[in-house]
């Protein structure tokens, strides 16, 4: 089993804050059916394996696992 590097671990702390809006960008998961790219989301945080927890705005709380799925910041005017 792989770890998430404590260096990897806080940049990736660092790069997505609490409160911090997010747009999802890709998720790998088969049976998500309410996410798709383009989605909207504060972060509630990132926990230790790297997984960032989201609040989606369409109601879903999927995490953005680190190596599988792809979110990146935006803000509000975007």
């Amino acid at each position: 089993m792989w770890q998430i590097s404590k260096e990897v671990l806080e940049n990736r702390k660092a790069h997505y804050p609490v409160g911090a809006r997010v747009e999802l960008v890709k998720m790998n998961d088969p049976y998500n059916t309410t996410l798709v790219p383009g989605c909207r989301g504060t972060v509630k945080g990132v926990d230790d394996i790297g997984t960032i927890h989201v609040k989606w705005d369409c109601g879903s709380s999927l995490g953005v696992v680190y190596g599988e799925d792809v979110c990146r910041v935006v803000k509000d005017d975007e």
